[in-house]
């Protein structure tokens, strides 16, 4: 029988997925890794080449030995990966310098690009949806300036994804949805923008071809195959950004469509003609989607999967201990006592993500505010819930931000991600958001939109759009409760007021901020 291989190249791990044709999960082989601070480069976040193609090495030898396969069963891979990394070549393509996606290393960059360039950054964003935050031009300027040896030997560049399928193929290139979070590139056009790079005197020939998700780019070389396992008769073809192929793996591929990905970040993401001008305010990004003439209004709510499990790691032993006992998962018995308390956790206000403000990206430092010291109140109950429903307030801001330059009316949610295996996480963003949500059976969502592509390319399916409404199911849907949606209004007003205010903290230096752009 023939199979697809979906490479994961995600923040905290890489996994190689299988999937039969009907995009059932065959076998998942998964390796945590992590992305270190440089010595002495603040804020720097390294992506290891070397150690790391390691690791994705074992992911495929290891899914294949689980699924009992040979690599001529595998037809054809595919990859996806956190947006925004990227690994720099030399001309001989061999890979010289890697970032991850939240490396924020180019501060007096983005300063210099700033103060010397004036208005670049906005004219820069109105072609491709990004600012500087996490783009690539002040990484490579920061490269330049601080190791010009290794900066004169780059040739080439691509996204972290597009490098696992370069060290597959031999071939360097990338797709538009992952080089669209670049900067880099035009929304429009699909395709680089190297005058963008020439304008702050960075190379301009640096950049590989462009091609649609789906497309075959080779076959695997007799070197990759020789340590994968794979066969040399395996297609390799094009993937794409992990939110992007995430929202094909949930069906999310026509205009006006909307998901939210509930994991270490949240993404709330809108599909949008791709003609659509990103708004004046810079408060959003917008992104490339993997269907050629669709882009993604995004809003990210950083860390909230993050802030979960760093509350469950630090007050919840109890909790896991019971869930040990009854072999249930921890946020199960979490849920179980949270549900119980009442629509704003009894005034509980969770300091931690501010909403999306992509021209100007900083965060409050961590706290829980608006304590009681009643135990019968405060607790780990209400604590807990009051962090499902801030992470829920948060997603519906960025949602209303989003709507308003779009002018799109959003009644349907698709969500998706660990958070939606929570049944009262599930309800309280219906609850906030107003809207009906839906949850899909698939577990692997991005990993399924990667093997969508890679079954484009095996000439399995017609195209990614066609794959998505035939392979996605649904499990649950939850509808809104009126009385509860107009309670959580009042609510998301406070909590902006209270925040703005957090912030006023960190701007006079009395706390510190929780993550801040490059430049900020």
């Amino acid at each position: 029988m023939q199979h697809l291989m979906a490479i994961d190249a995600g923040t905290g791990s890489v996994r190689a997925v299988i999937f039969d044709t009907k995009g059932n999960q065959i076998a998942v082989a998964q390796k945590e890794w992590s992305h270190l601070e440089v010595e002495g480069v603040p804020n720097s976040m390294t992506f290891d080449t070397e150690k790391n193609w390691d690791l994705a090495v074992c992911c495929i030898q290891t899914s294949l030995k689980e699924a009992n396969l040979k690599g001529s069963d595998i037809i054809a891979v595919s990859a996806t990966s956190m947006r925004e990394g990227i690994v720099l070549y030399d001309k001989e393509g061999e890979a010289l310098w890697g970032v991850a996606n939240v490396d924020a290393r180019a501060d007096k960059e983005v300063r210099f690009l700033k103060e010397n360039y004036e208005g670049i950054e906005e004219e820069f964003y109105k072609i491709s949806g990004q600012t500087f935050a996490l783009g690539a031009l002040p990484r490579i300027l920061w490269l330049k300036n601080n190791n010009p040896e290794l900066y004169a030997k780059v040739a080439s560049v691509s996204m972290i994804g597009d490098w696992i399928l370069a060290k597959l193929s031999g071939i360097i290139a990338t797709d538009p949805s992952n080089g669209g979070t670049s900067g880099i590139f035009s929304l429009r056009k699909r395709d680089w923008e190297p005058e963008m790079a020439e304008r702050v005197g960075i190379k301009a020939d640096i950049f590989p071809p462009s091609l649609e998700p789906g497309t075959v780019m080779g076959r695997v070389t007799q070197e990759a195959s020789d340590v994968t396992g794979l066969s040399t008769l395996t297609k390799v073809v094009m993937g794409g950004g992990d939110v992007q192929l995430g929202a094909a793996g949930l069906g999310v591929v026509k205009e006006g469509q909307v998901a939210i990905l509930g994991g270490s970040f949240w993404q709330q993401v809108v599909n949008i003609k791709s003609d659509t001008l990103p708004p004046e305010d810079m408060g959003i990004r917008v992104n490339p989607h993997v269907v050629k003439g669709l882009s993604q209004a995004e809003g990210i709510t950083f860390f909230s999967g993050l802030v979960m499990r760093w509350f469950r790691d630090a007050f919840c032993e109890m909790e896991k201990q019971e869930a040990l006992e009854r072999e249930v998962d921890v946020y199960t018995v979490l849920e179980e006592k949270a549900k119980d308390v009442p629509v704003g956790s009894y005034g509980i206000l969770p300091i931690f993500s501010d909403s999306m403000k992509y021209g100007k990206w900083y965060h409050a430092a961590p706290a829980f505010l608006n304590l009681s010291i009643d135990p019968e109140i405060c607790n780990k109950a209400s604590m807990f819930r009051s962090l499902e429903e801030n992470a829920c307030i948060v997603s519906a801001i960025n949602l209303e931000k989003i709507k308003a330059f779009t002018n799109l009316e959003i009644g349907e949610i698709v969500f998706a991600g660990g958070a939606s295996k929570g049944a009262l996480w599930c309800q309280i963003l219906s609850d906030v958001t107003g809207c009906k949500i839906k949850v899909p059976k698939v577990t692997e969502a991005t990993a399924l939109g990667a093997a969508m592509a890679a079954g484009v390319g095996a000439g399995i399916y017609e195209s990614i759009v066609t794959a998505a409404e035939d392979l996605v199911v649904w499990e649950k849907e939850y509808v809104p409760d009126a009385s509860n949606h107009s309670k959580y209004a009042e609510i998301k007003e406070r909590w902006q007021e209270v925040y703005e205010n957090q912030l006023k903290l960190v701007d006079r230096g009395l706390t510190q901020s929780m993550w801040k752009a490059p430049g900020i």
